[in-house]
């Protein structure tokens, strides 16, 4: 089972597309500079996708149409 579930992340970013791309670019951040990613107790992923889901589902990284990140 994938943790968080998509269900979850959906409600937070309402299209598939978007959660994809959103995600990709906070990974490719991450990668590039891991110190970035503030760990919580929460916190199971290990890798960068899962951290960048991990902040949407948390609500610390959010999308607005038309605006910034």
């Amino acid at each position: 089972m994938l943790n968080p579930s998509i269900d979850s992340l959906m409600t937070k970013i309402n299209s598939k597309y978007t959660l994809v791309t959103v995600s990709a670019h906070r990974a490719r951040e991450l990668r590039e500079k891991p110190e970035l990613f503030e760990k919580t107790s929460k916190s199971k992923s290990v890798s960068y996708v899962g951290m960048a889901l991990e902040e949407i589902e948390d609500e610390k990284l959010t999308f607005r149409p038309g605006g910034e990140e």
